[in-house]
């Protein structure tokens, strides 16, 4: 089946969490490299594009052939939402292109834990399932479960976060950390959402609304974006597993 398929990478200037994270070297390369690198590796991505306002971002990219868009100032503060940038971004690449794509890979200029068989995964996930919106990559983390979740009370005393009862019945849970089953995270990885998901965005689940309500999983080991620093080192060891070192990739023997 053909389908027409583009990739947007998103990052900006100024972080505050964790200063340079979309600019920072991991394994010797841009971590933006990363994401750019998966597209262009793709069976279905056809074109790629960079929203951001930094240009070390886009000097980062300048050997590959990635398509630039300057993100508008009032899309670069800290409480600029990231679903506006990729609107704008959006609709940009559909006035360029003068159409719209079936499918919109979205990625982070702060993310290593991404390559061409994730995102070909989940393409291939939504050209197999009509009715999916979008297509996800997925950790599973049940050490995460919002079972163990809490919050702070009044007193300053720990409470759960979620009431028991929305587990089911409470006498049915137990310290296990596998009891209520897999707990999976988006883990921001990738996503690829097909352009009439972006087009409802506004009906889509939340936190991360431009994923649609049927969403599919992509599996796999670990990922995240980054925004602490003890992912960076996690982030470097799933290169590795991957087959990534400082001289060569998977893809080629000298990037």
């Amino acid at each position: 089946m053909t389908v027409d398929c583009v990739a947007l990478l998103l990052g900006r200037e100024g972080s505050k969490g964790l200063p340079g994270k979309n600019t920072m070297k991991i394994l010797g390369r841009p971590i933006s490299n990363y994401s750019i690198m998966a597209a262009m590796n793709s069976k279905y991505v056809s074109d790629i594009y960079l929203t951001t306002d930094d240009d070390a971002i886009k000097n980062d990219s300048n050997k590959f052939n990635v398509n630039i868009i300057d993100r508008p100032s009032e899309l670069c503060t800290d409480s600029a939402l990231f679903e506006d940038a990729l609107i704008h971004g959006y609709k940009e690449i559909i006035k360029r292109r003068n159409k719209k794509p079936d499918m919109v890979v979205i990625l982070m200029c702060n993310v290593a834990t991404v390559d061409n068989i994730l995102i070909d995964n989940a393409i291939e996930a939504l050209i197999n399932d009509n009715n999916a919106d979008s297509a996800v990559t997925v950790s599973v983390l049940n050490m995460y479960s919002p079972l163990r979740a809490r919050k702070l009370d009044k007193k300053g005393y720990l409470q759960p976060f979620v009431p028991f009862e929305s587990f089911g019945d409470p006498e049915t849970l137990s310290c296990d950390r596998d009891s209520q089953g897999n707990v999976f995270f988006a883990d921001m990885s990738h996503s690829v959402s097909r352009s009439k998901t972006l087009d409802d965005i506004g009906n889509g689940l939340l936190p991360q609304k431009w994923m649609g309500n049927n969403i599919l999983p992509v599996y796999t080991t670990y990922g995240c974006d980054i925004d602490l620093s003890w992912q960076v080192s996690v982030s470097e060891w799933w290169l590795k597993d991957k087959g990534f070192t400082d001289i060569c990739t998977p893809y080629e023997s000298s990037i």
